[in-house]
């Protein structure tokens, strides 16, 4: 509950009554009844977990990582392996047709998210290189020193891995480390090899919201009984070498970059996106150690097309924002805005998504969002609002078309302007607002603070404890506009601002005792697992150094930082009896994957992503089937602490799935979702 001042004086006045009645007390024998403190609730639980851990890595889909898993006797695992598109060895394999790729034609209005004109590859794009070429010279990474003094979240053995993997090649370039780089063949292909070692850098596809759509290719024509939603997800490579970030994106916060210029026409990372480890040949080793010990999904989905910032505002929210106004009301966001203003670059861009192909181009979008990552990261391009409840704003009604056809509701109000890709939260670490600031320049592409319903106050509603531990944090309270983004040292601030949920809440931030009893940095999170003092919900972000996004971090990295908290927690025997530790991405970043994809409302599914849930109560190598997302996170802490859903509209309302036996992984009562309670292996009720 936010303690407002009136609250604060009732508060006051009742502190003087029960001094007055103590001490009269003293003297006529009047028992004293104390003020009543609402009991905690963390203990009230459905199930024997009373601590829920969500680690949250950057940009993987399922197949990009665990392509080739083969799961314990007695379990089944779909992915590209088990559907024979590819061998062990990580070659195309009988089914290789399954996951062809084919361009497209999009050359005139208006956006279609099925375009025609299709025709298979012969080879793939080259697929370019990306991240730094020399880890010292482009990250400053050079001494184990540097390493552990920039980044305190990574397990012992791993501080090494960010002092290694540089490219070795100038970016956007055919990475020539991939084997027949020049000649692969229209799908589907294994990332590493003796010329890419697993702990090497490489590059980040595109991934923002209509592109990942296109992406799909989500056509009611193509559906079947095992895909009724007719998502072909042939069209990865096209969409990544043909979209753009529009003719009005100029706008950078820094480090302008020529690859993003409208002229030259040149983004993304070729086929980047049809990359993939291979876990038989020892990639991703701990994660595949977690999955063949633990329980992991194969059907779990990041919940909104698109990027960062999206994905992690439904996994708080169950629900996407708005622009609105200072009372919370929906109204248009402004369609010209000016950033860097009296810099070079100065210039207006708009902040309404226009998917709609340029004059001239094919598949080269009018205007396209894409903010950065954090106020100290380059922040490229405009648009990233839409109005889905009016189908003549560009790109809705091929989207809402789709969504009719499989009849699913787009959930989209009239008149909000809903936030679809990376811009900064409404508020700093310190409670400030970053939409008000008067330095524009540091603070470009900014939504304004949103009043709309998160977890942390249902959480709060039921006296349930939880935190948001973000590595670097205090970092980031002592540079708000985070110019120190990417230092090496003791001041090293790689905080990501756009994933903290809270941050974008004015009942969470404005509050200064809630924002500080719930917004921490990972170094009190290992404190209090020490301690064994954890509240009874954890979100934990890593810091841009061990996230592993492709191109700034590496999935070794995130590996890594899991790895040190899981340690931990089993460290402390009483805590590791009561907690669960659920480790998923944020989205897929682009990545090619071939699970289903469940169209729920406007804004998604998207593609899969990996969810592992690491628990004494969910060992065995168990793989569930159940069709799940970011919001089937907040279910289960709903469920197991009998929380009710965030707001009326929010997706944690949605059922659980129904299916048949022949067919686990397609819900018959969609729109639906779990609450990942099948990951577990509970004892039987007393």
């Amino acid at each position: 509950m936010k303690m407002t001042s009136g609250f604060r004086s009732l508060m006051h006045n009742a502190a003087i009554t029960l001094s007055f009645v103590a001490a009269m007390n003293f003297t006529i024998g009047i028992p004293l009844i104390a003020a009543a403190v609402p009991p905690s609730n963390d203990d009230n639980t459905t199930t024997p977990i009373k601590h829920v851990i969500v680690i949250i890595g950057e940009n993987r889909t399922f197949d990009h990582v665990f392509a080739t898993y083969q799961p314990k006797a007695g379990q089944t695992v779909n992915n590209l392996l088990s559907e024979k598109i590819i061998n062990s060895d990580g070659t195309p394999g009988t089914n290789f047709s399954m996951a062809n790729q084919n361009t497209a034609s999009a050359t005139a209005p208006p956006y279609q998210n099925s375009p025609g004109g299709k025709a298979l590859y012969s080879f793939l794009p080259d697929p370019l290189a990306g991240g730094p070429t020399n880890v010292c010279t482009d990250n400053k990474m050079c001494t184990p020193r540097d390493a552990t003094t920039s980044e305190n979240g990574l397990a012992p053995d791993y501080y090494q891995y960010l002092l290694t993997g540089g490219t070795g090649l100038k970016s956007k370039t055919p990475d020539t480390r991939i084997q027949n780089v020049n000649s692969l063949a229209p799908g589907p292909f294994q990332l590493t090899s003796a010329t890419f070692p697993y702990d090497a850098y490489a590059a980040s596809p595109v991934h923002r919201f209509y592109q990942m759509w296109q992406q799909a290719d989500c056509n009611l024509n193509s559906a079947s009984l095992t895909n009724p939603g007719g998502c072909l997800q042939d069209l990865f490579a096209w969409v990544e070498v043909t979209i753009g970030a529009g003719t009005n994106g100029l706008a950078q916060a820094r480090n302008f970059s020529t690859e993003y210029s409208p002229s030259a026409k040149t983004t993304g990372e070729g086929s980047t996106a049809l990359g993939f480890y291979n876990v038989q040949q020892g990639d991703a080793p701990y994660l595949k150690f977690l999955a063949d010990t633990y329980s992991m999904s194969d059907n779990f989905h990041q919940s909104v097309m698109g990027g960062t910032g999206a994905n992690h505002i439904m996994l708080g929210y169950g629900n996407a924002i708005f622009f609105s106004d200072a009372a919370g009301n929906p109204t248009t966001p402004p369609h010209k805005q000016v950033v860097l203003r009296g810099t070079p670059n100065a210039g207006t861009v708009d902040e309404v998504e226009d998917p709609d192909p340029a004059a001239g181009t094919n598949n080269w979008y009018t205007e396209d969002g894409y903010g950065g990552g954090g106020f100290g990261s380059p922040v490229y391009g405009g648009g990233s609002y839409s109005n889905c409840s009016d189908t003549t704003q560009p790109g809705v009604t091929a989207v809402t078309t789709y969504l009719t056809s499989v009849k699913i509701n787009s959930n989209c109000e009239t008149g909000h302007y809903y936030l679809l890709n990376n811009y900064n939260p409404g508020y700093f670490g310190d409670g400030s607002n970053a939409y008000t600031d008067t330095n524009v320049n540091n603070t470009p592409f900014t939504i304004p603070p949103s009043t709309v319903r998160n977890i942390g106050n249902a959480l709060i509603d039921k006296n349930v404890s939880f935190a948001y531990y973000g590595d670097q944090y205090n970092a980031y309270l002592t540079d708000k506009y985070q110019l120190n983004y990417g230092a090496i040292g003791p001041t090293s601030d790689q905080y990501c601002n756009i994933c903290n949920f809270f941050q974008y809440s004015t009942s969470i931030m404005t509050d200064a005792t809630v924002r500080t009893a719930h917004l921490k940095d990972t170094t009190d999170l290992y404190s209090e697992i020490a301690s064994g003092k954890l509240p009874a919900v954890s979100f934990v972000k890593p810091s841009g150094w061990v996230d592993g996004h492709p191109a700034s971090s590496k999935l070794i990295l995130f590996e890594g930082f899991v790895k040190k908290i899981v340690d931990a927690v089993q460290a402390n025997p009483k805590l590791w009896a009561s907690t669960a530790i659920f480790i998923t991405f944020d989205e897929g970043g682009g990545y090619y994957d071939s699970g289903y994809i469940q169209a729920l409302d406007f804004f998604g599914d998207g593609t899969r992503i990996p969810m592992l849930v690491v628990s004494k109560y969910s060992t065995g190598g168990h793989i569930s089937h159940v069709y799940s997302d970011h919001v089937s996170v907040l279910k289960f802490i709903e469920a197991n602490w009998n929380v009710p859903p965030v707001t009326g509209r929010s997706r944690d309302n949605l059922p659980n799935p129904t299916t048949t036996v022949g067919n686990p992984y397609v819900p018959t009562n969609s729109p639906a979702i779990g609450d990942l309670t099948d990951l577990f292996d509970f004892p039987p009720s007393p």
